[in-house]
């Protein structure tokens, strides 16, 4: 069995990319630090410019995420029912996470103050984040 799936006990995050897994697992990993694993397809499919991540998986010490580039029957859908939540040790470290998951070019929010308990952000993926400070 592959080493990425030892770990798959337990809870963990899967989300569906469509066709950015990579670079997505990678920004995360650049936040959260940890080991990433792919898996790709074994062939190209029409309309991905290079074969597609069936799934990766990022594992650190801190969270567990898992996605893939290829999409359910239905089609992706970006909804805002669904958050990740992740607590952080000190102020410095939402505030680090915050510029990295909304990328160099975006400022923080408008309302991001330090003393609040809870921040909510969009990632560059789309994807909503609570940032919360111990």
């Amino acid at each position: 069995m592959d080493e990425q799936y030892r770990y798959t006990s337990g809870a963990g995050i899967f989300i569906t990319f469509s066709g950015n897994c990579r670079k997505a697992l990678t920004l995360y990993q650049t936040c959260f630090g940890g080991q990433l694993f792919f898996e790709n397809l074994n062939q190209s499919l029409p309309g991905y410019p290079e074969r597609p991540i069936v799934i990766g998986s990022l594992l650190s010490d801190r969270i567990f995420i898992q996605g893939s580039d290829l999409v359910q029957d239905e089609g992706r859908k970006i909804g805002n029912h669904i958050a990740i939540i992740f607590t952080c040790a000190h102020n410095a470290e939402r505030k680090r996470l915050t510029e990295q998951l909304l990328g160099c070019c975006v400022p923080l929010p408008v309302a991001y103050e330090e003393d609040q308990v809870l921040i909510e952000i969009v990632d560059v993926f789309q994807v909503r984040w609570l940032l919360s400070v111990k």
